[in-house]
Parts: structure tokens; sequence; C-alpha cells
């Protein structure tokens, strides 16, 4: 591992088994990607054509027609909702998002819209887009898609992620099936996805990508899909797109990113994650109140996770202070805390650096027991997790 820079600077030397979360810098630049931006940065290139050559790679990696580079899956979503919109047409372009044209609905599952740190709506929103729900929280059948497209439908929009209702809702390949019988085009978040073709391959017009979460690019987002489509929400960078721009090393390192993508060993490092959860189930198994179970990843994607289940009355602590005493400790443990109401919270084993899952061993066994030789409870009530959730940001930069 390189000489660690975070010190240096102040940060905390957090070890993330979050996942590949923004919050915490998403993931590991591969070594290719790293080495690609420093070639590039000291250059002049001309944006378009270098964009043009990512999409080849992008296109050839994905089986869309074409491809760019845009600065997050965030943004793919506006760009992607705002070409549907305008097309072509370059004064609609710079009047958005405040003139769209009449033909700007988008259809959403009311249980895709979730938020990824900001609200799916609103990424269509800042596209010009006009947002209509489809069906319930927990459940969309045919008939809600069916009757809400009318003419003024530009584009549907599926939400493939963790944090969406995974029940109840219209599959892709059913939604599309709806969505192209009345000749509006779908577009999918895949942020998180590892698996670049299967969206498109199931009808998918368009279909984003984080370039910085799996594929270990620099910070970035990736549109590819149907060659017009694509090129409608480029055309965008004339307009909203602007603010949403990535620079010549991100496109770059994206491209390098992808072709390492492409012959990574992918079993090996799976190998290498499965054997990290079995050192934490090992230093998990048979203390009171702790059930460590490994469960695959539910969108799919061929990794697994460990959640970590606690009996607060056995632990004597709360999944959600174990959270918050392994965050604050040393070195930090940063968790997948999403769910801790339900007692129990995730470790992810996708972002370690060698060394750093024996880290993460110690400190779990280190903060269980502590809290199992009190004598009281450990327990915050669950309010103050809504109550102060957002403290931190409200006091920034302070």
């Amino acid at each position: 591992m390189t000489e660690d820079m975070r010190a240096s600077i102040g940060l905390r030397q957090v070890i993330n088994v979050s996942g590949t979360m923004t919050s915490l810098g998403a993931s590991i630049v591969v070594p290719e990607a790293i080495e690609a931006m420093a070639q590039i940065l000291p250059q002049f290139v001309e944006i378009t054509d270098l964009q043009r050559k990512a999409s080849a790679v992008i296109a050839r990696l994905t089986g869309g027609e074409a491809g760019f580079v845009t600065a997050s899956c965030s943004a793919g979503i506006s760009l992607a909702v705002a070409g549907a919109i305008t097309g072509e047409n370059l004064l609609a372009i710079e009047k958005l998002p405040d003139v769209a044209p009449e033909k700007n609905e988008v259809l959403v599952q009311m249980g895709h819209v979730v938020s990824y740190g900001a609200p799916v709506d609103q990424a269509i929103r800042l596209g010009g887009g006009k947002v209509v729900l489809i069906g319930q929280a927990t459940s969309t059948h045919r008939f809600h898609m069916e009757q809400a497209i009318t003419e003024k439908a530009a584009a549907a929009v599926y939400v493939v992620s963790h944090h969406v209702v995974n029940y109840g809702l219209l599959h892709l390949k059913e939604f599309v099936e709806i969505a192209h019988s009345k000749g509006v085009p779908v577009i999918v978040d895949a942020a998180s996805e590892y698996d670049l073709r299967i969206f498109l391959e199931q009808g998918a017009d368009i279909v984003l990508y984080s370039g910085h979460k799996f594929l270990g690019g620099p910070t970035s987002g990736i549109v590819t899909g149907r060659k017009d489509l694509v090129r409608h929400s480029f055309l965008q960078n004339m307009g909203i797109g602007r603010g949403m721009k990535v620079g010549k090393e991100s496109i770059f390192g994206v491209m390098v990113a992808l072709e390492a993508w492409e012959k990574r060993d992918h079993q090996a490092v799976r190998e290498r994650e499965s054997s990290y959860l079995d050192l934490w189930k090992q230093t998990l198994d048979g203390r009171p109140g702790i059930t460590a179970l490994i469960e695959p990843d539910p969108t799919n994607n061929p990794l697994d996770r460990m959640r970590v289940i606690i009996s607060p009355q056995e632990a004597h602590i709360t999944a959600w202070d174990m959270a918050a005493a392994l965050r604050r400790g040393t070195p930090p443990i940063i968790v997948r805390d999403h769910e801790v109401e339900h007692h129990y919270f995730y470790l992810d084993p996708c972002n370690l650096h060698p060394g750093e899952e024996k880290v993460v061993a110690s400190r779990l066994a280190e903060e269980f027991d502590r809290a199992r030789a009190s004598n009281d409870i450990i327990a915050t009530p669950i309010e103050d997790l809504s109550r102060h959730r957002f403290d931190g940001m409200l006091r920034w930069p302070d």
C-alpha cells in the first residue's frame, strides 16, 4: 500500500466496509486509471474528440451504440432525461429546465423514488422532466403504467439499486415492454451495478453507470445506449450539462478503467473478498447476541456482504450504537448502516487495502468485548438518529 497522506492534511484514516459510497470517495481507483490521468493532465486535448474516443470504448464494453462520460450517474439521469425531452432542439437545450417542451412527462415507479444522497426525482426535474409517479410504494401493476402514458410522455426511468422496494413492482423487461408499446424510451439508473451489458440486453434505451464505483475509475458517470438518444444527451453539455462537465483526466481515466475492467481477474477478486468475510464470521461467531450471516448482493452483483444482527439484551449494545462506536474508534471503521433500526448493519469487503480486513476483525472484537463488559445496555434512543442525522452538515464547514 502506498504512503497514506490523509493524516498529513488532518483527515481521519477511515476504513471503508460500507461499500462504494460517494460520501467516502466511492472506491479505490485502479492503478491503470491513476497512471492514465497523470499522463493526460499536462496535455491539451479537444474534449469532443476525446469523448468520441470514449464513446467507442464504452460501446464495446457495454454493447451500446454510443456513450460518453459525465460528472456522475446522477448527472447522467438529468442529461438523459433532458435529451429525451429536447432532442436536437438547441434552443430548447438552452432554455432548460425552466422552459421545457410540452412533451416532458417522465414516468417512474413510486417504489423507485429513492435517495442515493439526493432524490431520484430531483435529478429528473433538473433535466426539465415532469415526474409522473406510477403505482404505490410497494406495488406497481401493468395498468398503472399503461394508463399513465400520455402523448406528453418523453421517457420512463427505471432504478436498479439496493435502496428501491424489491417486491411488488414491475421488473425491467415488463417495464420496457409497456413503455416501448407506446413509443416511450426507457432510461435505467444502474449506478452501482457490476454487469455492464444486461440492462441494454433487456431492452433499455439508455443505461447510466457510475465510473467510480465497481469500475474503480475517477469520479464520473457513464451514459450508454441508443446512438440518437446518447447524442441528444451529449448535446446537453451546451446547456444544463455545462455544470456537470468532466475534465480530460476523468474521461481518459474512465476509458482506461473500462479497459482494465475487461482484463480484471474477477474470480480472484471474489475469492479475496470471500476470505475477508470468512475472517469476520470467525471473529463474530459464538459471541452472545451476535449473528453473522453472509448474504448475496440484493441486485445480483457478484459479491457477498456480511449482515451483523445484534440482540441488545445479550450483546449489551444496539446495532446503531455499535456502528457509531466503530465509526468513532481508532482507526474509524465505517459500516453500511442504512438499516440499523432493524438491529443490523452490513460489512462490505470490496474496498479494502491488504491487511485492513484484519484491522476490521480486531476492532469488531474490541468493541463487542467492551459492550459486553458493560453493566448496562448501551442504547441511545432510536429517535436520535433522525433528530441528529444532519447536524454535521448543517454546521459545515465548522
